[in-house]
């Protein structure tokens, strides 16, 4: 909300916009309940703005002094007794031409869902409301408010009997192995103590993490994988296709093969007989592959999907991102644990670090990576570019050679996109002079053709960076310093 009060012509902007998921015009209201189901709509869905004393047309119909006061009388009783749990919008009053304009903004809740007197769930759905009637929807509204998480939710029909026993008796070996008190309790108490059973049944988590058939209880929660030759997914031929099942440690092990039987591999600076290294740095699809198997929304009965094109991967994992994060706060390592029973476990069984760290470090590896959230859909994408090669006549790929440093020139591609990583080497320099190793080390990074993409060739292109032996630069201790350029930027 403005620190100064709104003036009918900046009024008259917003009016002029019309109406929309954001903001509404009612000519006045009649009834609490009618006005708690705005409040709450608004409330569930990120909040917004509502414009009483406007026509749905955007004429202004105005309010007299005693409209006034009869709203805001009614709009403390709706807020605090018609809308479970409360909520506090705030009010402005706008003088205009036409009379009085109550603009009520309801900021995005915080611990939704929010219910009506009546019991039910409203959302906005363009201008309009909606009332949420789908298991589904209503699932993942209590999991934003954090009062229910699908991890933990038993799966109806399982029992002990259904947990690969032997394989959990390892897992208990490997991380529990000090805790005697745990190792003596019962297969079901010990199962639920981890938050892996509920004393009966097992949990979602214990099914995934543990189960010896997954599928026949959870068909949805599987990885379907294709590859195709070119960039559509209406392709009607495809070059390879398979789907996983099992528990998410197999399921990610089986899907990360796929991914790199169908990619490239480049011989960047390796000897002759070397196989290649990797078109895409290995770590950084681990990464985005955790990431959509521990935190894909489990309320969702939909698969993961891989999609293998000719200039990009996608991994689409059902769930957007919570309201609470954005796409900005992830690429910065921030989290919020979906799924916190199966994350927890799962630190151990997979390369999961937790901690939001697997998206910046995929990022640091290979930066050409665009993450999409679609609310409407209910998914996230992880979009990974993949190098361009030229296609011979033959239809087979012929993948032009990393660029080396000594050639001074960086592609396209890792010059648009060098501005964090260049910033990130010119810190690693600042102190002293290194070698490539050292810079990758000092970075963190094991993928030399990304190193050289997005890091070493645009800083020297940029010249923020220069050889310490520039006469001989395939020297074996050739090593890399700022320039005056590059300190200038440092500061």
């Amino acid at each position: 909300m403005n620190e100064t009060p709104l003036t009918e012509a900046e009024l008259l902007e917003r009016i002029a916009l019309g109406e929309h998921t954001r903001q509404q015009f009612k000519r006045t209201f009649n009834s609490p309940d009618a006005l708690a189901a705005e409040l709450a709509a608004f409330a569930n869905s990120g909040g917004g703005t509502l414009l009483i004393g406007v026509a749905d047309d955007g004429t202004i119909t105005g309010l007299s002094a005693a409209d006034i006061r009869h709203l805001n009388q009614m709009l403390s009783n709706a807020s605090s007794q018609h809308v479970r749990p409360p909520i506090h919008p705030i009010t402005e009053n706008i003088k205009t031409h036409a009379g009085l304009v109550m603009v009520v903004t309801v900021p995005n809740g915080l611990a939704k869902p929010y219910l009506d007197n009546q019991g039910r769930i409203w959302v906005k759905q363009g201008a309009d409301k909606r009332h949420v009637t789908a298991r589904e929807e209503m699932q993942r509204m209590f999991q934003s408010g954090g009062l229910v998480y699908a991890d933990v939710v038993p799966v109806t029909g399982t029992t002990s009997a259904d947990l690969d026993e032997p394989a959990f008796r390892r897992y208990l070996a490997q991380h529990y192995a000090a805790d005697t008190a745990l190792a003596e309790l019962p297969l079901d108490a010990l199962l639920q103590n981890l938050g892996l059973g509920n004393g009966l049944e097992l949990t979602l988590a214990g099914l995934m993490l543990f189960g010896r058939n997954p599928l026949r209880w959870c068909p949805a929660f599987t990885i379907k994988a294709v590859a195709f030759f070119g960039n559509s997914i209406a392709d009607s031929h495809y070059q390879d296709s398979q789907d996983f099942s099992g528990t998410l440690p197999a399921q990610y092990a089986d899907a990360l093969a796929f991914i790199k039987r169908n990619l490239r591999r480049v011989q960047g600076n390796q000897g002759f007989n070397s196989p290649g290294i990797l078109e895409v740095p290995e770590i950084a699809l681990q990464e985005l592959l955790v990431n959509a198997l521990v935190h894909r929304d489990y309320f969702t009965s939909a698969s993961i999907r891989i999609l293998v094109f000719r200039d990009h991967i996608d991994i689409i994992s059902p769930g957007a991102l919570p309201d609470s994060l954005s796409i900005e706060d992830i690429r910065r390592g921030k989290s919020n644990r979906r799924n916190p029973t199966l994350s927890e476990h799962a630190f151990r069984l997979l390369p999961y670090r937790g901690m939001g760290s697997g998206i910046p470090r995929a990022l640091g590896e290979w930066p050409q990576i665009e993450l999409i959230s679609e609310v409407s859909g209910n998914q996230f994408t992880a979009r990974v570019q993949r190098p361009k090669a030229q296609w011979a006549e033959t239809g087979n790929p012929v993948i032009p050679q990393v660029a080396d440093p000594v050639a001074g020139q960086a592609t396209e591609q890792a010059t648009e996109q060098v501005t964090e990583q260049v910033r990130r080497l010119c810190v690693a320099l600042e102190q002293e002079a290194q070698g490539t190793k050292e810079l990758m080390q000092s970075l963190n990074l094991k993928h030399r053709p990304s190193f050289l993409q997005g890091y070493l060739n645009p800083a020297l292109k940029q010249h923020l960076v220069e050889m310490t032996q520039p006469d001989s630069p395939r020297s074996p201790t050739q090593k890399y310093r700022l320039t005056e350029q590059g300190k200038a930027l440092l500061k």
